[in-house]
């Protein structure tokens, strides 16, 4: 158990392994109509965190899911950073959530099971961290690890946020910083002190709990959690979504390091970062006082159990 690593029985990692924008809106597009439904209250209608049902006496169910490679080599955080990004779509959406069931695939001819045990037991610290149940789940023989959870919420029909209602004027807020993708991927290449390795981490396997909080908040009009396609990936579905532009001011975007702009000059660019440029890239402007490699590679950097982006009035920041 001491010499596993995980990220060795993977092609990917974390949420670098999503498919891209423009190949997933492929994928999803379909000339079928599906029933109307009144109490979907956000489906696919939207690029939206997760669905919401309407449950008819003021509350709706939040439905989401979501999982991943390992994108660490402890089987323990693995469990917690899957399902802290898992629970994250129901706090984005304003909610609380309140039942989680596993989604499991491992490699049994290669990984024992005490391997798949200690992810379980991860993710039961970051469930009970959160407040709710891990109540059952599904798990194959796979050639890969995989790990996540499906997750359910609850909200007041009143609190629901949405990644598309986001106002002209909006300030924007961001409540983790930048750089997962760069901080592991240079660790997998050896760049980093052991010291810095813990950075990313710590952070991924910290809860969005604000979210919950947040959504009661009127002056806030639009949330979603920064994962996969970067921040300049799920702002744009944040604005095409909601009609406006943003803009993104570059000195005041917080980094989990430094040390970034020296890491990104070493390569430890994530390939998760040309996919995602590739889809959404000719949506972004950057200025000319700008080094635009630096600058995009931060920016389209894949985040793993990102923070949420809010979109919010200026008068209810304080």
């Amino acid at each position: 158990m001491d010499q596993i690593k995980l990220t060795q029985y993977s092609h990917g990692a974390g949420c670098g392994c999503k498919i891209a924008p423009d190949i997933l809106e492929e994928i999803l597009h379909s000339h079928l109509a599906m029933p109307d439904n009144k109490n979907l209250i956000v489906g696919n209608h939207s690029k939206d965190d997760a669905a919401v049902y309407d449950l008819e006496n003021g509350m709706a169910l939040i439905s989401t899911t979501d999982f991943f490679m390992p994108i660490v080599d402890d089987p323990y955080n693995f469990g917690r950073i899957a399902s802290a990004n898992a629970i994250s779509d129901v706090y984005a959406m304003g909610g609380k959530p309140i039942l989680a069931i596993v989604i499991l695939c491992l490699p049994i001819n290669k990984l024992a099971p005490e391997v798949a045990r200690k992810v379980i037991e991860g993710s039961r610290s970051i469930c009970i961290e959160a407040g709710i149940s891990l109540a059952g789940g599904h798990s194959i023989d796979a050639p890969e690890p995989i790990f996540g959870l499906a997750v359910n919420g609850l909200v007041d029909i009143r609190h629901i946020k949405q990644n598309n209602q986001a106002r002209s004027g909006d300030v924007l807020l961001l409540t983790k910083p930048l750089g997962v993708g760069i901080l592991t991927t240079a660790e997998k290449n050896g760049l980093i002190s052991e010291e810095m390795k813990t950075l990313a981490a710590n952070q991924m396997m910290q809860l969005n709990k604000v979210g919950e909080a947040l959504g009661k908040i009127s002056g806030v009009h639009a949330m979603t959690d920064v994962t996969g396609f970067g921040l300049l990936g799920h702002l744009t579905e944040m604005c095409e979504g909601s009609g406006v532009s943003g803009r993104v001011y570059m000195e005041k975007v917080p980094l989990i390091t430094p040390m970034l702009k020296e890491l990104i000059g070493l390569k430890a660019v994530p390939g998760g970062t040309n996919r995602n440029l590739k889809a959404y890239g000719h949506h972004i402007l950057v200025s000319d006082t700008l080094d635009v490699h630096i600058t995009l590679s931060i920016l389209a950097d894949p985040q793993t159990s990102g923070g949420l982006l809010i979109a919010a009035d200026p008068s209810a920041v304080k």
